[in-house]
């Protein structure tokens, strides 16, 4: 976490949506990027539920139905994957709540649920201010205030320091209560106090931490429950421990629980000589325990004063919620002496990025032409854009050019909340980051270790379309259905769920041949498949060392299997072109990729870029990038080089948050294409018949002449790939002038199956012309997640 002086918070200043209205008392939960709120109060309890979306900076209110619940506060609010549970709370002064509600979220639909009451005791009893938390299929009800007189308007507080465990059905549903029996001192009764579970990664015991609360003054202990022994401990902790408070807030994020917030004793006052007449305030103050080794870190104390509105103001009774690294804050209610008998809320929204992003995934190739690269990488959650670099072996030419594919972000903060000209429409949902591309990938050179995979899907007599157009329906399907196929955004297409696929895969690629890219609006009520067609080149041998041509004698039989760790080409039967003539001389090409100085292509919002130029550092300078607390560097100050074709560039790819730049990807390598070769085949279709499969395709877009035959292979089974199973080996199934074959069962029975990811049949497609192969379409034929032979 980064230091007090260097937190970054940011307030959300632009979003959409009818916003909620200020209020305390409120709970929230995150669903992959969603943040749903519930109930509190402020001039009334509130009933509506809202949801947040943090990628694209929404506020609206879905159309629940069912049995919904009335409107709650202080109550209990857990998420176990798309299901969220809402026990007990305040339904109105001086009465509570002991019911307990399910709400499906995939489809919004609320159910009063009745679980079996524990079979020696009595069931919770109704109240408000207790923690109730979630591991595995299990709720823990601990503590919470109870109104001892049966008259609303006569309210006799009782506090509880009682432990229920409420057993869940898998998917929906409830089994009943029990009532743990405990070892050790139990904690003493109080509400309005925190509780999380945490497991470390080296101990099979999770544990619940409960932190402070409310018993007639403010506590400021913390008590530790193994939930597998069910012992309760008071962990001794080092560093300096928060002010007792209660109405905070508790978030686990890797293996720290940040405080923030609530109520605390007012400045000046001796809480060990008069914990119940002393003043008491709201709180900006954050800390962070590590609870693997149970020390406190104080990030922002209580004495520091705000004077700029950097961070959030006070509050006590507000709501947080982790989204990957990322704390989100909202409303609460503000306020410095009790004595007053007045309090407003606060409207605002925060979040605080708690510590750099992971590394993305490597750089994968979607398209590329003789002087430019389309490439792409996985989102990372929670990001403020992207910093993409390269470097290559030729020697650093700067070019005068004006124009650049990257983006000229020079002086800019960004703030990913900003409506932009990608941002969704209130009433339809395309691709949350991205318009959605179908994209008929040529890529060539490929190694086939750690291959992020692609998809796309057709029925079994059903073409795979390069281009697919859907129509928008209203918010609430959307996200129903993004909630029920449990997608996230994706920048790839979205395709109907059918009954077979095909998954397009991309290969960490060397070098590619231009294809078309078509657009296509998306929306989330569709499964998402990503649909990017993967292809590769034989004119060069990707290892992790160097670089090596093939001859051109290079003949292969077609019964003859091919590792493909070795000789990453389909088309490697055929002869393979000569990597002389074509190719830029390279006076530097031993030099090791770490020895070349790596140069910013740019920093993207998105998680793609087109690539044609990147820009030169000065000399001595060995990066120009430094983005956190420091500005975006101003890239129209620096000089710019073209991509040169039949070249080779080495990528890697950091994503950026409030904390600044984190660590690179892995490198991946591409080669520009050289001119003259066939593209790789599209819309490959696959549909069964009584002979085995009937396999066929499109010729190239871009023939660059007359096309001589096609090949097509299938990865089989071998030893070697039972060893390694990323090292497939392709057997070669036709060879011919015709845009299909036959794949028999035969042939099919000798199939390797993929389970790199879902498992899956790999055949391999290229075209050949005048001067040789060009890229090989890589096609993916989803088979279920059994392990029966194919076409079963």
């Amino acid at each position: 976490m980064a230091a007090p002086s260097l937190l970054n918070w940011r307030r959300v200043s632009s979003f959409t949506g009818p916003v909620p209205r200020a209020r305390h008392g409120h709970r929230a939960v995150a669903i992959r990027e969603l943040m749903i709120i519930f109930g509190g109060g402020n001039e009334g309890i509130a009933d509506e539920l809202h949801v947040y979306n943090t990628v694209t900076n929404q506020w609206f209110l879905p159309a629940v139905r069912g049995d919904i619940p009335p409107g709650c506060a202080a109550h209990g609010f857990v998420c176990d994957g798309t299901r969220i549970l809402v026990f007990g709370g305040m339904v109105e002064y001086g009465r509570y709540s002991n019911e307990l509600y399910e709400l499906q979220a995939s489809r919004w639909l609320w159910k009063k649920v009745k679980p079996y009451p524990p079979s020696s005791g009595l069931p919770p009893c109704p109240r408000l201010g207790h923690s109730f938390s979630l591991y595995g299929n299990k709720c823990y009800l601990f503590g919470g205030l109870a109104n001892e007189s049966e008259d609303s308007n006569n309210n006799v507080p009782r506090y509880l320091n009682d432990f229920y465990e409420l057993e869940l059905q898998h998917g929906s549903g409830v089994v009943g209560w029990s009532i743990p029996v405990t070892k050790g001192i139990v904690p003493s009764p109080r509400e309005s106090h925190t509780a999380v579970i945490y497991c470390r990664r080296d101990s099979g015991s999770p544990k619940m931490y409960v932190f402070g609360g409310m018993c007639g003054a403010r506590l400021d202990d913390l008590w530790q429950l193994d939930l597998e022994t069910m012992s309760w401990s008071k962990p001794e902790t080092k560093g300096t421990v928060p002010l007792p408070r209660s109405l905070h807030t508790a978030s686990v994020i890797g293996n720290k629980m940040y405080i923030f917030g609530g109520w605390v004793p007012h400045k000046g006052e001796n809480i060990e000589t008069s914990p119940h007449d002393c003043e008491w305030r709201c709180t900006s103050s954050f800390s962070y325990l590590n609870l693997d080794t149970a020390e406190w870190t104080t990030l922002v104390s209580d004495s520091q004063e705000d004077k700029k509105n950097s961070r959030p103001r006070p509050r006590a009774g507000h709501c947080a919620v982790a989204i990957g690294t990322r704390l989100y804050f909202w409303s609460g209610r503000d306020g410095y002496k009790k004595a007053l008998n007045s309090q407003v809320c606060c409207k605002d929204l925060w979040y605080l990025d708690t510590e750099k992003p992971p590394a993305p995934s490597q750089v994968q190739l979607i398209k590329a032409t003789t002087n430019s690269f389309h490439v792409k990488w996985d989102e990372v959650p929670t990001v403020e854009g992207y910093l993409l670099q390269l470097n290559t072996d030729l020697p650093y030419q700067a070019v005068s050019s004006d124009s650049s594919a990257t983006p000229n972000m020079q002086g800019v903060r960004m703030d990913p909340h900003r409506q932009g000209s990608n941002s969704i429409i209130p009433n339809s949902i395309s691709d949350t980051m991205n318009s959605a591309k179908s994209e008929h990938t040529a890529m060539k050179g490929t190694s086939l270790k750690n291959k992020p995979e692609l998809k796309a899907s057709t029925d079994s007599n059903a073409t795979l379309h390069s281009s697919l157009a859907t129509n928008a329906s209203n918010h609430n399907s959307c996200v129903v259905d993004m909630l029920r196929k449990n997608e996230g955004p994706h920048t790839s297409v979205n395709i109907g769920v059918l009954s077979t696929c095909l998954d397009l895969r991309t290969v960490i690629p060397e070098t590619s041949v231009s294809s078309t890219v078509s657009n296509a609006q998306t929306m989330v009520t569709q499964q998402t498949i990503k649909t990017e067609s993967s292809s590769t080149n034989g004119a060069v041998v990707k290892d992790e060392t160097s670089l090596t041509t093939f001859s051109t004698k290079s003949e292969v039989d077609e019964t003859c299997a091919l590792p493909a760790t070795k000789i990453s080409r389909v088309e490697a039967h055929a002869a393979v072109m000569p990597f002389s003539k074509e190719t830029p001389s390279n006076p530097v090409a031993t030099m090791k990729a770490g020895e070349r100085q790596w140069c910013d292509v740019g920093i993207f919002k998105n998680n793609t870029a087109l690539v044609s130029q990147f820009y030169l550092l000065p000399k001595g300078k060995q990066s120009i990038s430094k983005i956190g607390n420091a500005d975006v560097p101003d890239y129209s100050l620096l000089k710019k080089q073209d991509l040169v074709p039949g070249t080779g560039y080495r990528f890697r790819v950091a994503a950026i948050n409030g904390c600044g730049i984190g660590p690179f990807s892995k490198i991946s390598e591409f080669k520009t294409c050289i001119p003259g070769f066939p593209g790789a085949p599209s819309a490959v279709r696959i549909s069964k018949n009584v002979e085995g499969i009937h396999l066929s395709w499109e010729p190239p877009t871009s023939p660059s002449g007359n096309i001589l035959e096609y090949s097509a292979y299938l990865a089989i089974r071998t030893a070697q790939i039972q060893d390694n199973p990323s090292q497939l080996v392709f057997m070669r199934i036709y060879c011919g002038l015709k845009t299909s074959c036959i794949v028999t069962a035969g042939q099919l029975a000798n199939a390797h199956i993929d389970y790199t990811s879902r498992p899956a049949i790999v055949f391999r497609i290229s075209a050949k012309n005048e001067k040789g192969y060009g890229p090989a379409t890589q096609v993916r034929w989803l088979q279920g997640n059994n392990k029966k032979a194919p076409l079963n």
